[in-house]
C-alpha cells in the first residue's frame, strides 16, 4: 500500500507538469523553462557545495561553456554539427573544463577554492567579450534551434497542434526541459544515495576520517567538480535554447551569486531543496517585473523615476530570505518542509481497526484486578 501511495505521489506532479502547456500562456511557460534550467544547474552546485563541502563561485563560467559551446558547435561560424550532437558535446565540453580545473579543486578548499573559481568567472567573461569569431563579442550570438529526428524545438515548421492548442517554441521546449530535469533529478538522487554520495558526505564532515575509511580525497573532490560542471553545462544549453540569444553579460558574477542563493535558500545537499531554491530565485524577479505597477515601492522597468527596479527589489527580497533562513532554518526550505511533514504525521490520529476479526481490548478494570491478584 505504501509503495502504491509513493508511486501516486510521484505520478500526480508529473501529470500536472505535463498538462500545464495546455492551460498556461507563454509568459508562465518561460518562467517554468528558466526555473527548470536553473534547477539543473543548482542541483550540480548542491552536489559540489552542499554534499562535498566545496565552495564554488565559478558556476556561471561552466554555464557559459555549455551555452556558448552549443551555439558554436551547432552554428555558423562553427562546425555546424547536428544540434543534438552539439548539445551532448557542449555538456561534455563543460565537464572537460571542470576536469582541467579539478586538480586545483582536489588540492584547494574553503575560501581559497572560492577565490580560485572566482577567477574563472572574470577570465571567462573577458574571453566571451574578446573572442568575437566564436562568441560574437558584446552582442552575443543567436542560438540555433534544437532538432531531433526532424522535429524542431522552435516556432518554425513542422506546425504542431495538440488537442486544439498550437505548440510553439515554449510548449515544445517545456517538454524538453521536463525530460532534462527528470534526468538530472534521478541521476543526482542516485549519486547521493549511492557510494559516491556517502563518500562526498564523509569528505564534507571530515577529510581525515574519510581518508581512514578508504576514500580517496583528491579523486572524489575532483570528480565532484567535474560532475557539477556537467550539470552546469546542461543548464547552459537549456538556457541558451530558452533565451534564443546568448550575451556575455548574463554569465557574470551575479549569476554565480544567484546559484549560491538557490542552494542556501533551498537547503544544502538536497536535490529537492536546490529545485525549490531555483524556482524561488528565478521566478521572483520575473514576477516582480510583470506586476511592478501593482507593487508598492517598485518601479516598472524603464520608468526612470528613481524608485527601486523589480530586479533590484527581487535581490533584496531573496537576500533577506537568506538571512532569515540562516538564522532560523539553516537546512532551508527542504528542511522546513520535512519538519512540517513530520509534525503533521505525529498529529494524525491513530484509529485502531475495528474489523470483525480484531479482538476487543480487555477493560482497564479487569487488567488492574488481574495485576493486583496475589
Amino acid at each position: 500500500m505504501s509503495d502504491l501511495r509513493g508511486r501516486a505521489a510521484l505520478l500526480l506532479p508529473v501529470l500536472l507538469l505535463c498538462a500545464l502547456p495546455f492551460y498556461l500562456d507563454a509568459f508562465w511557460l518561460r518562467i517554468g523553462l528558466f526555473s527548470m534550467a536553473a534547477a539543473i544547474g543548482a542541483v550540480g552546485l548542491a552536489l559540489l557545495s552542499g554534499t562535498a563541502g566545496q565552495l564554488s563561485l565559478g558556476h556561471a563560467f561552466f554555464l557559459a561553456v555549455g551555452a556558448y559551446g552549443y551555439v558554436w558547435l551547432a552554428g555558423e561560424p562553427g562546425p555546424g554539427l547536428p544540434p543534438a550532437v552539439a548539445a551532448v558535446l557542449a555538456v561534455l565540453l563543460a565537464g572537460a573544463a571542470g576536469g582541467l580545473f579539478s586538480p586545483v579543486a582536489g588540492r584547494v578548499k574553503g575560501i581559497y577554492l572560492g577565490v580560485a573559481t572566482l577567477a574563472l568567472v572574470f577570465l571567462g567573461h573577458h574571453v566571451l567579450l574578446t573572442a568575437d569569431s566564436v562568441t560574437g563579442g558584446f552582442n552575443g550570438r543567436s542560438v540555433p534551434p534544437l532538432e531531433i529526428g526532424g522535429f524542431t524545438f522552435a516556432q518554425s515548421d513542422p506546425e504542431l497542434v495538440v488537442l486544439g492548442v498550437p505548440f510553439g517554441a515554449e510548449e515544445r521546449l517545456w517538454y524538453l526541459g521536463l525530460a532534462l530535469f527528470a534526468l538530472t533529478w534521478f541521476t543526482a538522487r542516485g549519486l547521493l544515495r549511492g557510494r559516491p554520495g556517502r563518500a562526498l558526505a564523509a569528505l564534507r564532515d571530515s577529510e581525515t576520517a574519510a581518508s581512514v575509511m578508504g576514500v580517496h580525497v583528491a579523486r572524489y573532490r575532483s570528480a565532484a567538480f567535474v560532475v557539477s560542471s556537467m550539470y552546469a553545462g546542461l543548464a547552459g544549453v537549456l538556457l541558451a535554447l530558452s533565451f534564443r540569444r546568448v550575451v556575455p553579460d548574463y554569465f557574470s558574477l551575479l549569476l554565480s551569486v544567484d546559484y549560491l542563493a538557490m542552494i542556501v535558500i533551498g537547503g544544502l545537499g538536497s536535490v529537492a531543496g536546490a529545485t525549490a531554491g531555483a524556482v524561488f530565485v528565478t521566478a521572483l524577479p520575473l514576477l516582480m517585473t510583470r506586476y511592478a505597477d501593482q507593487l508598492p515601492l517598485v518601479a516598472a522597468p524603464g520608468s526612470g523615476d528613481g524608485s527601486i527596479g523589480p530586479t533590484e527589489a527581487a535581490r533584496y527580497l531573496y537576500g533577506a530570505a537568506i538571512v532569515v533562513i540562516l538564522l532560523y532554518a539553516p537546512d532551508g526550505l527542504h528542511g522546513l518542509a520535512r519538519r512540517l511533514r513530520d509534525r503533521l504525521r505525529r498529529r494524525r490520529p491513530l484509529t485502531p481497526s475495528s474489523g470483525p476479526g480484531t479482538p476487543a481490548p480487555p477493560p482497564a478494570t479487569a487488567v488492574r484486578t488481574k495485576e493486583h491478584t496475589p
